[in-house]
């Protein structure tokens, strides 16, 4: 099936995102955005605050071994992981149901910039002060009766998104 080895992986170009999860309470949502961002080749992962960090069974029955492939780091914040990144360069977003915010279909992806995603608690979602140091909201339309997602949901929604459009830009 031609699948990188983890070391292959590592060496891979990958596609210019980061996924800063802000006080993910649940190990399988963050094993499920490792497996995804390895899926993806993502450049990393940002835990921050709450989220669990590997190595952890729970991390792993989800990840099934993406937490050794995909690189992580861990913030105690995810204000401090926002201004890092913007000093590394990268634009970030929250992703958030939000006043102002940028519907996923008519967000604008310029494959010359490298960005970062801001997912935010599954109950709370991202904290107001992390909203507040990012570029701006993206938010995935919904047209149910209920008005989220679960985060690992919306990291593949998001992770897709992004990969879609700028692997072809």
């Amino acid at each position: 099936m031609n699948r990188l080895t983890v070391d292959e992986f590592r060496r891979s170009e990958k596609l210019p995102l980061v996924v800063v999860l802000d006080d993910v309470r649940s190990m399988y949502n963050v094993g499920s955005v490792f497996r995804t961002g390895d899926a993806f080749r993502i450049e990393s992962v940002c835990l921050c605050g709450i989220s669990a960090t590997p190595p952890a069974t729970e991390i792993h029955k989800t990840a099934l071994g993406a937490e050794d492939s995909v690189e992580w780091s861990y913030h105690a914040d995810a204000v401090a992981a926002v201004d890092e990144l913007h000093r590394r360069g990268y634009e970030v977003y929250a992703v958030e149901q939000a006043e102002g915010s940028t519907m996923l279909s008519d967000f604008t992806f310029d494959a010359s910039r490298r960005y970062a995603v801001v997912l935010g608690n599954e109950v709370k979602g991202v904290h107001q002060e992390v909203i507040d140091r990012c570029d701006g909201c993206i938010e995935i339309p919904q047209y149910g009766t209920k008005h989220s997602m679960n985060v690992s949901v919306t990291a593949g929604i998001i992770i897709y998104a992004f990969n879609d459009a700028l692997r072809k830009g």
